[in-house]
């Protein structure tokens, strides 16, 4: 992993010393032959075993993966017992001051979101319904915006969302594709109160399907069945349909596929990066202090999750819109890709890993593992052939 992306001149996210691994990144041959004794060397020696035992010891006690998936951790608590179950027993003093917040969270404040969240869901679901009805137009688009904008802030309220927006100059403009880094579902709700963006997704039955069957009548979002989403040629086909025509909103996708716990950038899938339009890049950094607004779908459902949400005591984040970024001669779209995501990273202080966020439910692929044996491999034969030589 570490030679390939030195190979493709790609930064490799190298964790802070923490006391229990700290060491310059070596070649797999450098470190086979310093743990290789004597002169001549064989084909296998039995020494190469102790290695790939250590780099699995190493990767289990210094993981930089696995942990992106659960809740960031805090300095200090909250007053919230999903981020820690035991501080609100250490004094009688603390335990009242938890109790109050508790009242106050889910007597007061939840009952008030709540109402906020269905009025926004009910209002957005009418009125762009009946948006729906006019002619396509410049009216029906202005009154699609406004519906838009009016029905996401009602539901930023509903969260209690206090959102800091930088470099507003930048944001994304019609004709192209805005991509962020994915923390929560509510990403969307974030960008979409400041600014107009066609949603890309898969259809949905109950509740969702009847928003988004309501949303795509006034704005032309973009809903695939579930048949056609693996179908790569045909998503960037509509993709590229949708950016070509520079009256319609710009797209907003999240590469990475998968929630992240608001420390890091995982991989970033190619797809939207091989249309061949500008990208506008955005940074989203929460702040986990007045609560976390990562979803670890795993553990929690939907339902449960916006019960969080709605019960903590307030989402602030930050958002960054950079300067928009186009692929450049000879740059194929994973090095655009990866460009584009070590952008992200820098102005939203995350860590930029080259690990695909599939990992939080799948297994590692084989590829990866064939990439190790191949290395191996050409230890060996190099020993072999400097062996015939001599």
């Amino acid at each position: 992993m570490e030679r390939g992306a030195k190979e493709k001149n790609q930064h490799l996210y190298k964790p802070y010393s923490n006391g229990i691994i700290a060491k310059e990144p070596v070649s797999l041959e450098q470190e086979i032959q310093e743990m290789r004794r004597g002169g001549a060397e064989p084909e296998f020696d039995m020494s190469d075993i102790f290695y790939f035992c250590r780099r699995g010891v190493e990767s289990i006690v210094d993981d930089e993966v696995t942990k992106r998936f659960t809740a960031e951790e805090l300095e200090s608590w909250n007053l919230l017992t999903r981020s820690n179950y035991n501080f609100h027993h250490i004094s009688t003093r603390l335990t009242a001051l938890w109790g109050v917040g508790v009242l106050i969270r889910y007597g007061i404040l939840l009952p008030l979101r709540v109402t906020l969240a269905f009025t926004g869901v009910g209002l957005l679901v009418v009125l762009t319904s009946v948006v729906g009805l006019f002619p396509n137009g410049r009216i029906k688009n202005y009154l699609s915006d406004k519906v838009h904008l009016m029905c996401y802030r009602i539901c930023v309220r509903a969260l209690t969302a206090i959102i800091t927006y930088h470099d507003s100059e930048n944001k994304p403009k019609n004709g192209g594709i805005c991509v962020a880094n994915h923390t929560s579902p509510i990403d969307v709700i974030i960008l979409a109160s400041d600014g107009c963006y066609a949603m890309v997704g898969q259809v949905h039955g109950g509740l969702m399907g009847v928003i988004q069957r309501a949303m795509v009548k006034a704005c032309p979002h973009i809903w695939f069945e579930r048949s056609e989403v693996k179908d790569r040629h045909l998503v960037a086909k509509r993709l590229s349909d949708h950016v070509a025509d520079e009256s319609k909103l710009p797209i907003l996708i999240f590469p990475e596929g998968t929630c992240i716990n608001n420390t890091s950038v995982m991989m970033f899938k190619k797809g939207s990066f091989e249309i061949g339009c500008k990208v506008y890049p955005v940074a989203i950094k929460y702040d986990p202090r007045f609560g976390d607004a990562f979803w670890n779908s795993s553990k929690f459902g939907m339902v449960n999750y916006l019960l969080h949400m709605m019960s903590s005591w307030a989402i602030v984040c930050s958002v960054w819109y950079l300067p928009p970024m186009s692929r450049m001669e000879g740059e194929d779209a994973v090095q655009f890709a990866n460009r584009v995501k070590a952008a992200i990273a820098r102005k939203g202080g995350l860590a930029d890993l080259l690990w695909d966020g599939g990992l939080k439910r799948g297994k590692v692929k084989e590829v990866f593992k064939e990439e190790q044996q191949k290395l191996y491999s050409k230890v060996l034969v190099g020993s072999s052939e400097d062996r015939s030589r001599s």
